[in-house]
């Protein structure tokens, strides 16, 4: 496994950031809040899930690895970081994900999501939330207020975890951007988010 770091080698937590479903680790939505982070005194580690680090050999698209595969691999992330208790796990959408199926279990110092996606886009039916009812882990969720994959009003019928704060980006989408006519930027939005982020991982 390829890792991506940023940030000093000797910060007292290290941010593994895992990639979604359709954007590598190097997209520039995960390279703001890696380099951001790091800039604020973390250790940024990401990684690709195999499906995508084949792409990026191949230059071949397909589709994300089976649910095992992707477990399997956050696993090895963690294994090859060591001392999980300094470990915050998470990551962009997918990656976050994942991440929150095995934080409890990997024991890790917290959980950060980047646009977490709650429901398939248009299918409230379906949420993805069973195992957030019950999450331990300390978990902060950044979310865009018009993400279709979960806005405020789809959240709040969710069962959520005390361990869960979700942290509302203004206008927001998937990528926490915003429309023009909200008078906010897509920088402004990122900003804001990564500095919850970063207060989040420094005080996990």
């Amino acid at each position: 496994m390829e890792f991506l770091f940023d940030g000093p080698e000797g910060s007292p937590r290290t941010v593994v950031l895992a990639h979604g479903a359709g954007a590598p680790m190097d997209s520039p939505f995960l390279a703001f809040f890696a380099e951001g982070l790091a800039c604020r005194g973390l250790r940024v580690a990401r990684f690709e899930f195999p499906y995508m680090a084949e792409r990026r050999h191949s230059g071949k698209k397909r589709g994300p690895d089976r649910p095992d595969v992707l477990t399997a691999t956050w696993r090895d992330a963690i294994a090859q970081l060591g001392d999980r208790s300094r470990l915050v796990i998470g990551g962009k959408s997918m990656g976050g994900r994942i991440a929150s199926l095995i934080a409890d279990e990997a024991g890790a110092a917290g959980l950060l999501c980047l646009g977490y996606p709650f429901q398939p886009p248009g299918r409230p039916a379906a949420p993805r939330t069973a195992h957030l009812a019950g999450l331990k882990t300390p978990t902060l969720i950044v979310q865009g207020t018009r993400d279709p994959f979960g806005t405020p009003d789809d959240v709040a019928g969710y069962s959520l975890s005390p361990a869960i704060r979700v942290q509302w980006i203004a206008d927001g989408d998937h990528d926490l951007a915003p429309r023009k006519r909200s008078g906010r930027s897509q920088e402004q939005n990122w900003r804001d988010g990564l500095d919850a982020a970063a207060a989040f991982a420094l005080a996990a």
